[in-house]
């Protein structure tokens, strides 16, 4: 108990400065890289699922952005482990699924150093069928990317598979799918992506509305697409001829988003509807902390707008992670924002948003 009272005195400390202000302790690089290396560790120690489902997916394309920022050992060794022995470097069970090869993006970012076939040929085998094969179901499944969630999980493997085998049957089928998942849930006015066509309202229908009678649209859905979108954009080239509609899009998103931002720096599960959710939401604030710092570093986005937003948010997400580590106050596995949370709840994906974050926090300048 002395140690969380403690742990809550400097997190207060931290939340009484200026988020603008990089004294700020959250800000110095070496803070940066030691609570990256925290969260991390914690997270290792602490195993949750199949290392190859899609939440874990997640979490390590957080660890190789932490890897690259701190250059931990420890974190390298584990990505390492989780391909040799866990997983075998294959993708999960379904074929057909996104989520099931979302691990393949650590794989292909860590064959890009160790040059071993054998890290990317099943993620390859697997594409092969994906793309050569329907959707083996009907009704919204029709398309293959039917839920938002999809395009954090899958265009980030095409746009690097592409990369790395120059083969651009890859991108191509990216910008099918991604577009046809555009069409189907991408609401123009609110800027937001619905979780799929179940929270998609009709004509005058009112259901499935938040308590204020306002659409709903999930926090981690959304931060899913950001961060999926600037995950594809970091690897398409400049001349790429769909790359306009990628950034357009991130832009719009990002202006939407930012607007939605809650004092305490974080956004809440229900983008519409804070009120009826009182808690900050750590995976989906991540994963927007994470697009925005992405966008300003890259160029995208201006730092006079967004930097203050990210500086602010990244000072609440320290917030959510306690004396040992853990990334707390992370909405459960779901598909909308109705489940409770709270410091306690956490979540493997939760971490993995953090820790890309904070890669890109660290090159604010």
């Amino acid at each position: 108990m002395k140690n969380y009272l403690l742990w809550g005195l400097f997190l207060l400390f931290l939340t009484s400065s200026c988020a603008e202000d990089n004294s700020n302790p959250v800000f110095k690089p070496e803070v940066i890289k030691a609570t990256m290396n925290k969260a991390a560790a914690w997270q290792i120690e602490h195993p949750k699922h199949l290392q190859n489902d899609w939440t874990n997916g997640a979490f390590y394309a957080g660890m190789f952005a932490a890897w690259q920022t701190t250059q931990s050992q420890t974190i390298y060794d584990a990505m390492m482990a989780m391909g040799n022995d866990s997983t075998q470097w294959r993708p999960n069970r379904r074929w057909y699924h996104a989520d099931d090869i979302v691990i393949g993006q650590t794989y292909l970012d860590l064959y890009r150093i160790e040059k071993q076939q054998k890290m990317i040929q099943p993620t390859i085998d697997t594409l092969e069928v994906f793309l050569n094969n329907p959707y083996p179901y009907r009704g919204i499944e029709v398309i293959k990317w039917w839920w938002c969630d999809a395009l954090f999980m899958a265009p980030p493997v095409l746009a690097k598979l592409a990369n790395i085998t120059g083969d651009k049957k890859y991108t191509d089928a990216n910008d099918l799918y991604f577009q046809e998942c555009y069409d189907l849930l991408y609401n123009k006015e609110e800027r937001l992506f619905a979780r799929d066509l179940g929270y998609v309202i009709k004509g005058d229908s009112t259901d499935r509305r938040e308590a204020n009678g306002e659409r709903i649209f999930w926090s981690r859905g959304n931060g899913w697409v950001m961060g999926g979108l600037a995950r594809v954009l970091q690897e398409l080239p400049a001349d790429y001829p769909k790359r306009p509609f990628y950034e357009q899009l991130f832009k719009d998103m990002a202006g939407r988003i930012l607007s939605l931002q809650q004092e305490d720096g974080l956004w809440r599960a229900s983008l519409l509807d804070p009120a009826s959710y009182p808690g900050g939401e750590v995976s989906g604030s991540g994963f927007f902390c994470y697009a925005f710092a992405w966008g300003v570093n890259n160029g995208l986005l201006d730092s006079k707008v967004f930097k203050p937003a990210i500086e602010k948010c990244w000072i609440g997400l320290n917030n959510c992670v306690n004396e040992e580590g853990r990334v707390g106050w992370v909405q459960p596995i779901g598909a909308d924002p109705r489940k409770n949370f709270n410091e306690d709840s956490w979540e493997v994906y939760g971490t993995g948003a953090f820790l890309l974050a904070g890669s890109e926090v660290i090159k604010l300048k």
